[in-house]
């Protein structure tokens, strides 16, 4: 993959080094094993284009091979997360283009959610102001998402002409905030506002404007510094469950439990317990 740091031949031909990726879409830094990337369009609220789209894609596939990065933020520069597909660059372009082209596009786009899913590592949205269409998909699509007390988030798809079913919003979203919550706001197209999101599940908590971003890489870090081989299996069995029954699930998390108690972390923890220590994780 283009732009990685460090010698690529010194590396198992399956890992990657992204904290010195450089990206051409938006903005991109890696500290201390959390990345932040940052969509950078504020004049515009930070919407997403066709190169952006595949940017992010490709960035969080390869981040499945990442052994430097351990937990993710995505945030939007000057006040506003992602006002969703730039209406210039992406809805103008789309009305010109045939049903291949059309499909090419919508599949594009819900495999930027798939390679979200997909990655190990933890995603933290820190959502503050306006996070609309495909911003509040990239919002759902994260593990965890701080709101700020003005952040506004609208799935408009409906609003434009479109089916909700954008991108997983039928599957996830009622999962997150419940099946007539959802359906009201895909229905609508209407913004949840910061309150609402928090009392509905939709946000983790509430934060100041001014703090969101902060308190997002706090949160990141915590995750970085904790046991991200059995974080990574957590978040796999968060996803793989949805389609498992109780008794199919129970015997998945007892081989993921098993596999992570052959884990060095494991032992880790316990030799920190017996001497009254924190332990200190590795990932492996």
């Amino acid at each position: 993959m283009r732009h990685l740091a460090g010698e690529p031949h010194t590396l198992p031909r399956n890992r990657n080094n992204l904290a010195g990726y450089r990206a051409e879409h938006f903005l991109y830094e890696a500290v201390d094993g959390v990345a932040t990337i940052t969509l950078d369009r504020p004049e515009r609220k930070n919407p997403l284009t066709f190169e952006s789209y595949a940017e992010l894609r490709d960035l969080f596939r390869a981040l499945a091979y990442a052994d430097d990065v351990k937990a993710v933020v995505i945030a939007g520069a000057g006040g506003n997360f992602c006002s969703g597909g730039d209406v210039h660059e992406i809805i103008g372009p789309l009305t010109k283009l045939d049903m291949p082209g059309l499909l090419a596009f919508t599949r594009m786009t819900g495999d930027t959610v798939k390679a979200m899913r997909a990655c190990p590592q933890p995603i933290v949205a820190a959502v503050d102001g306006v996070c609309a269409g495909a911003g509040a998909i990239l919002a759902m699509a994260s593990d965890l998402r701080l709101g700020s007390t003005r952040s506004k988030t609208a799935f408009l798809f409906a609003r434009v002409g479109l089916a909700g079913c954008d991108m997983g919003a039928c599957s996830i979203l009622p999962r997150l905030i419940g099946q007539g919550r959802a359906a009201e706001l895909l229905y609508t197209g209407r913004s949840m506002t910061a309150e609402e999101g928090e009392r509905w599940g939709f946000f983790n908590r509430l934060c100041a404007p001014d703090a969101v971003l902060a308190e997002a890489q706090a949160l990141a870090r915590g995750l970085a510094g904790g046991p991200t081989f059995a974080h990574g299996m957590t978040k796999k069995m968060l996803q793989q469950e949805w389609n498992m029954g109780i008794d199919e699930a129970i015997e998945a998390e007892a081989q993921a439990q098993a596999i992570c108690m052959a884990t060095n972390d494991f032992h880790r923890a316990y030799h920190a317990f017996v001497a009254r220590q924190t332990p200190l994780f590795e990932g492996d």
